[in-house]
């Protein structure tokens, strides 16, 4: 139980409602910013003033999973809200106050940095990657039924990355009766990928190598599907890029190829907001219970 712990959650998606939801089933005193257009769904949370006196109690600030751009600023698909977190503002909670985000860039890190406060980015962790990987797997699987004209079954799919994504991924399309290549950067991924009994390629030459593929999906976030792999490819393939914004490829050559490429960040929010909710509330509510701990 979270009896007594003082909470903001700002802005975010559909899987900040469950989020919601959990932390109030748990006792513990919500406040909200981005979420105005919910029309009073949540009544018995507290609309979260900025310049109020309960900022001096929170415990936790949550943020959404694509954390902040670089000015600091947060989504929110609740509100028209411009919802920015600074420094200045986050040294008025208390010392031992966390910031939860799913990742973290430059500027967030610094936010934290200069607030003396600690941040905590859920998707670094093995556990939260590994669960979220069930829905995105779930969700991919439904973009590429959606936007081919040919089964999975007997197709020849390349997965850039063997992360926890890009395990599952492999696994997955394999079971399907898929033909799956994996690319790899180290002599220990590619042993994993002979292990799984798997083809693989070495993505530090990967432009030597063919690319027939009916699907190419990628899971680095990093520019690895650029123009001399994208105009490898038949014409009629997938490229389906997982990796955060802005993506590992080169979108404007595949359209100029005329190769449907998609961009798909945030896909367990889009595909199983409930279930990837649940994942991020059941993490935040143990590391608030250690938080206790440690105040006490």
């Amino acid at each position: 139980m979270l009896t007594g712990f003082h909470v903001a959650v700002i802005g975010g998606d559909a899987r900040q409602i469950e989020i919601i939801r959990r932390l109030h089933e748990w006792d513990a005193q919500v406040y909200l910013a981005g979420f105005d257009q919910l029309n009073g769904s949540f009544t018995e949370c507290i609309d979260l003033d900025f310049e109020g006196s309960h900022v001096e109690k929170l415990d936790a600030v949550i943020l959404p999973i694509s954390g902040t751009d670089e000015n600091g600023c947060v989504d929110g698909i609740f509100t028209n809200q411009t919802l920015c977190l600074q420094a200045d503002w986050l040294k008025k909670t208390p010392v031992h106050c966390q910031i939860y985000s799913g990742i973290a860039n430059n500027t967030l890190i610094k936010i934290a940095e200069d607030s003396n406060r600690e941040l905590i980015p859920l998707m670094n962790r093995d556990d939260v990657a590994i669960y979220n990987s069930i829905p995105t797997v779930e969700g991919t699987l439904m973009m590429a039924i959606q936007h081919t004209d040919f089964t999975i079954h007997g197709s020849k799919v390349v997965i850039f990355g063997l992360g926890r994504v890009g395990m599952s991924l492999a696994r997955v399309f394999d079971q399907l009766g898929a033909k799956v290549t994996v690319g790899v950067r180290s002599n220990s991924g590619a042993a994993r990928v002979h292990e799984m009994g798997l083809d693989f390629i070495d993505m530090r030459n990967v432009s030597s190598y063919e690319m027939n593929y009916d699907y190419l999906i990628n899971t680095v976030p990093a520019p690895v599907v650029d123009a001399s792999i994208i105009k490898k490819l038949p014409s009629h393939a997938l490229i389906l890029d997982l990796a955060s914004k802005p993506g590992g490829t080169d979108f404007r050559y595949a359209e100029k190829r005329g190769i449907k490429a998609i961009l798909l960040p945030g896909l367990p929010g889009l595909v199983a907001p409930k279930t990837a909710g649940r994942i991020v509330a059941g993490v935040i509510c143990k590391e608030l219970q250690e938080l206790d701990r440690k105040v006490e």
